[in-house]
């Protein structure tokens, strides 16, 4: 007989491996979920009127101490106005609301308004205008909403550039500060503000299945990939990830990712909205907020934060924490997206005197999949599955389709299945767009292209990510538009670009170029070259190598491993240098991840420890070797 789950209240928590199947044992069906995200906030909001929902640092030039607050009743008013705007605009059925905008009060509004009679699309405003229209013809968007010209002038003038590409969009409207007179766009504040704040203004409520959602996500070519999420899918996730124990008791939660990011929208928006919890948001430029984040640990005291979901970059600079902070509220920070430094990890585990739990996750399943049990981490791991979701890796054959399940401990494509799998990516289609599952999904198996394995108690171990994404401190880098970017250059013949380790942020990207015989081109020369040329500032190379020849497999496609080696190499063979030491550098793979071995010229390893030190920040293993 499986055993009853962990509790609190009537909460389901896993806190072992052995409270997932329990949990199972209970079908998903029968757990009285909400029919939409709509619902998920009206439920909350009946219960919880005068509760506060969200702190909004940032906003109105208030101080940090004095930042407004909204109660759950006013978000669900807020909601309700932004739901019955996009209605007065003309917004059809099943419409798509695109939110090119920063972390505002209006911003949770607009999205959970979006969601509520149409389907949101927030995407990143600082993408390339290209990049943008791209994603917003695929969309089918109807109505653009962007930061006002006081607020944000070159966002508002990008986002009136972009409109007029846009030939299915209905109208521009413009948040946190109204348009020019001689702008054709609307005040969204002051539509919003003529709107009934306590309903929607249509007998419509969306269903399970109805999509909620597009978010744009990396991919391995130039062309946009959008995932798009169903109600079910997002309340399932908001469900799941209340399973982790984050949302308990007083649970107060920091908000610093982009609402453009799954993680943003789910681990510090629904997740705790479902459970009637508060999110601190760190306003409009989150976690690059410099003024902000120099008071971080104040604003944890001040706020009881007990946790906050952030990519590694953000950690490693949260190592000091002043003295006489009181952190009593603060439980565990959450960390994923990107590889995770030993260092990182060890020096704000010692600073903060409260775990990190890694996780895993990605767009096209929701956003989480795995989550570490604070009681029962397992080094080295990402945690257990979620619950209702399975997680497996298999053999894949050349056209990387599953051939046969892995044996626990064997490593593999790792493939989900369960209620937070997406239907497929966005594709054109003749009465619009549509989900398409071809070459994503197999039999309900989400294929994830990272490479990991499960073992036999159910932990979940990455060994290996998404074959060429580049991760930046979060960010997700498609190297595609790079290379060609690169590529069009006149003395450029070969181009490739990698996700070369990186301190601060994780991986930054790196080029490594063949130039034409008569080319002159220098590597400075090359590097404006790609910053000019870039779809995103976070996409221009860090470094450029000029190379004689690219590294190919046996049928000719670049071998960029061979050049992830190379990049290590350099950076040992520079930390070498700058730390006074001499030796012989080899860079291997193991498990799909570059290892070095530093061999003293002298053959002595005792004085190597500062070299170690320096190569701990770095998300690669090392090892000093002796004869």
């Amino acid at each position: 007989m499986t055993p009853a789950p962990h509790t609190r209240g009537d909460r389901p928590l896993v806190l072992f491996p052995e409270d997932v199947p329990a949990i199972e044992t209970v079908p998903l069906t029968d757990r009285d979920l909400p029919d939409s995200t709509y619902e998920l906030l009206t439920r909350t909001a009946h219960t919880r009127a005068d509760r506060p929902a969200l702190h909004l640092l940032g906003e109105n030039g208030a101080a940090w101490r004095d930042a407004p607050a909204w109660t759950f009743g006013r978000l669900l008013e807020e909601v309700h106005r932004a739901a019955n705007a996009y209605l007065s605009l003309g917004l059809p059925e099943a419409g798509v609301v695109a939110l090119m905008l920063p972390n505002l009060g209006a911003t949770y509004a607009a999205l959970l308004g979006a969601q509520a009679v149409g389907i949101a699309n927030p995407v990143n405003p600082m993408l390339a205008e290209d990049h943008l229209v791209e994603i917003l013809t695929l969309t089918g968007a109807h109505l653009l909403l962007a930061p006002g010209p006081d607020l944000a002038p070159d966002l508002w003038a990008k986002a009136q550039r972009i409109a007029a590409r846009l030939p299915r969009l209905r109208a521009l409207a413009a948040v946190g500060s109204p348009p020019a007179p001689s702008d054709i766009a609307t005040d969204f504040g002051a539509l919003t503000r003529t709107q009934s704040g306590d309903r929607l203004d249509t007998p419509h409520r969306p269903s399970p299945g109805d999509l909620a959602a597009y978010f744009h996500t990396g991919g391995t070519t130039g062309v946009p990939k959008i995932a798009p999420h169903t109600h079910a899918m997002e309340v399932y996730m908001a469900w799941a990830l209340g399973c982790s124990g984050a949302y308990l008791d007083d649970a107060v939660v920091l908000a610093g990712l982009p609402l453009f990011h799954v993680n943003a929208v789910h681990v510090t928006g629904l997740g705790p909205f479902m459970h009637g919890r508060q999110v601190v948001s760190l306003g409009p430029l989150g976690y690059r907020d410099k003024a902000l984040m120099a008071d971080f640990w104040h604003i944890i005291s001040h706020y009881k934060v007990s946790s906050f979901s952030g990519v590694p970059t953000v950690y490693a600079n949260l190592s000091a924490v002043p003295e006489g902070v009181d952190l009593s509220s603060l439980r565990a920070g959450a960390v994923g997206a990107a590889p995770l430094p030993k260092k990182v990890r060890t020096t704000f585990e010692a600073a903060a005197g409260v775990p990190m739990l890694e996780g895993y996750g990605l767009t096209e399943a929701t956003c989480a999949t795995a989550a570490t049990p604070a009681f029962a981490p397992r080094e080295g791991t990402v945690g257990l599955r979620l619950p209702y979701q399975h997680v497996k890796a298999v053999t894949v054959d050349a056209d990387d389709e599953p051939i046969a399940d892995c044996k626990p401990g064997q490593t593999g494509v790792l493939a989900i299945k369960g209620p937070s799998v997406f239907p497929g990516y966005l594709r054109p289609g003749p009465t619009g767009p549509a989900p398409d599952p071809t070459g994503k999904i197999f039999d309900g198996w989400l294929l994830t292209g990272d490479l990991g394995h499960v073992d036999a108690d159910g932990y979940l171990y990455l060994t290996g990510r998404a074959k060429d994404l580049i991760i930046r401190g979060g960010h997700n880098i498609d190297p595609g538009p790079v290379e060609e970017s690169l590529l069009a250059h006149p003395d450029v013949t070969a181009a490739a670009v990698i996700g070369a380790p990186d301190p601060h942020s994780g991986e930054v990207p790196a080029a490594y170029l063949v130039l034409t015989q008569s080319s002159q081109a220098t590597e400075e020369d090359l590097l404006a070259w790609a910053r000019a040329h870039a779809h995103e500032p976070a996409a221009a190379p860090k470094t450029v190598h000029i190379v004689d020849a690219l590294p190919t497999t046996a049928v000719g496609k670049i071998y960029k491993p061979a050049l992830l080696q190379d990049a290590v190499g350099r950076l040992v063979a520079d930390e070498l240098t700058r730390t006074g030491l001499t030796g012989q550098v080899e860079v291997d793979m193991r498990d799909g991840r570059p290892h070095a071995r530093i061999h003293p010229a002298d053959g002595d390893a005792d004085g190597y420890g500062p070299l170690s030190a320096e190569l701990d920040r770095y998300s690669f293993t090392h090892e000093i070797t002796a004869p």
